[in-house]
């Protein structure tokens, strides 16, 4: 049987590649770099040319940036590198990490604590996320959401099997903290969830007794603080690089106060061109114009704080009511090529799907062991009631609320599947009350929803401590 299912976790990442690069064939020649695709593009050019992270002005000047993360126009420089600067090569970047994502969904739903639906549970959630239309078709976009989700989805794998006790448990922690690294590299905020993963990575549940067992809790602890190290680790050379180049020590980006400002001045939340404070219109320095928008932003919210508390839902809202912005994107890079029906049909084709995953979530959400089962229940028939309607964020948010309500026992006794869909989710909630709302920001949160669907526990059993216990 586990040969049978390592053929599954196979097929499933060929039959996500597959389809990824038949959306490459179409698109590498009819849609050029967008958006901030144009800036991702442009930078891996830079560097494959070795002239550096670096910004080449009108006049000729040329300076040291860091407004956008490196990590992804590293990884686009590195494919430039051995096949040559191209659209077909940036899009070949995502198809495979966007297959590597399925193949590691199998393996973190395929474990003995969820065999409740045999060969299918595994196998049907990778398969979601590997043909999942937010997903598939934002392989055409240079950008990078698509690809932190499937690095997150990857390192969490690489977590859950540390989990399972395996001989090469500290190694695969480390592999988790490194693919977290590269994660934090591409999208910054994805360093929130490295302690996450690495808590789940080093706890074990409880004893035998059914007591908690301090030992496996100072192994969470122990966990999260690798995981994180190691992610810290891939990090901090580019925050060196920052404190010399940019004369700030930024972590990995200075766009927080950029991001901040954006979400407090427009009248939703939402991602709106920045109208440049006066007093920021004469500072050209990076470090020290992100500083200016940060601190301008503070003002703005100390102010009316009350109105930047109550923009939160609306912010959440455009995150996650539609995950993902292809349909904008291919739109944007090339009209002609795809225009408004397209949109349409596409971005109704994305929303459908993403709709009846999260009405899956929350019917596993029901179905989850510990405490407050009915209440859980009700919740989840709430929240798939939000789902048919407009306001579909609150469904997301009820399977996080729901995977809470479980309790710390269970949660502690649960698959890292579980807990990790719900620690994404509120990241993605919190970091985006705070700065500004985008469809596009809340993709990360696809594949863990279409995986948790097809969550399933064994008949008859609960969640124990080495798996379940029938």
């Amino acid at each position: 049987m586990a040969r049978e299912r390592q053929h599954d976790a196979w097929a499933a990442f060929g039959v996500a590649l597959v389809v990824r690069l038949a959306v490459v064939v179409w698109a590498h020649a009819r849609f050029p770099a967008a958006g901030d695709g144009k800036y991702y593009d442009f930078f891996a050019r830079r560097l494959v040319s070795g002239l550096g992270y670096t910004w080449l002005w009108p006049d000729g000047t040329v300076t040291y940036v860091a407004h956008y993360p490196v990590g992804y126009p590293g990884l686009l420089a590195a494919a430039y590198a051995v096949f040559g600067a191209s659209g077909a090569a940036a899009m070949t970047i995502n198809a495979l990490l966007g297959a590597a994502g399925a193949f590691a969904m199998h393996r973190l739903v395929d474990t003995p604590e969820t065999d409740g639906g045999g060969r299918f549970c595994p196998l049907g959630a990778a398969l979601a996320v590997g043909l999942h239309p937010a997903l598939v078709s934002y392989t055409a976009a240079v950008m990078t959401e698509g690809v932190t989700a499937s690095l997150l989805v990857i390192a969490l794998a690489l977590a859950g099997g540390a989990r399972e006790g395996s001989s090469w448990r500290v190694r695969a922690m480390l592999a988790a903290g490194a693919v977290m690294g590269v994660a934090t590299l591409v999208r910054p905020q994805s360093l929130l969830l490295a302690p996450v993963f690495g808590a789940l990575a080093g706890h074990r549940g409880e004893s035998e007794t059914g007591g908690i067992d301090r030992t496996r809790w100072r192994g969470a602890a122990l966990g999260a603080a690798l995981v994180t190290a190691m992610a810290l680790a891939c990090v901090v050379p580019w925050t060196a690089r920052n404190c010399v180049r940019m004369h700030r020590c930024a972590l990995v980006s200075l766009n927080g106060g950029w991001n901040l400002l954006i979400g407090a001045t427009t009248p939703d939340g939402g991602w709106q061109p920045l109208s440049v404070p006066s007093e920021c219109a004469t500072v050209w320095d990076e470090a020290a114009k992100d500083v200016c928008f940060r601190h301008a932003a503070i003002g703005v919210i100390a102010r009316a704080p009350f109105a930047w508390v109550l923009r939160a839902p609306s912010k959440i809202a455009m995150t996650l009511d539609t995950l993902g912005a292809t349909p904008w994107y291919l739109h944007e890079s090339n009209a002609a090529a795809f225009d408004e029906h397209a949109q349409l049909a596409l971005g109704a084709a994305e929303a459908i799907a993403s709709r009846l995953f999260l009405l899956g979530a929350l019917v596993t959400v029901g179905r989850l062991r510990g405490a407050w089962p009915l209440l859980r229940k009700v919740a989840a028939v709430l929240g798939a009631a939000a789902a048919l309607t407009l306001h579909g964020w609150l469904g997301y948010v009820v399977v996080a609320l729901g995977v809470g309500l479980t309790g710390p026992r269970a949660m502690g006794r649960a698959p890292a599947m579980v807990v990790a869909t719900a620690a994404v989710i509120l990241a993605t909630v919190l970091v985006h009350a705070v700065f500004f709302g985008s469809g596009r920001y809340g993709l990360v949160v696809a594949p863990f929803i279409a995986g948790f669907a097809f969550v399933r526990p064994r008949q008859g059993g609960q969640w124990g401590a080495g798996g379940l216990r029938g």
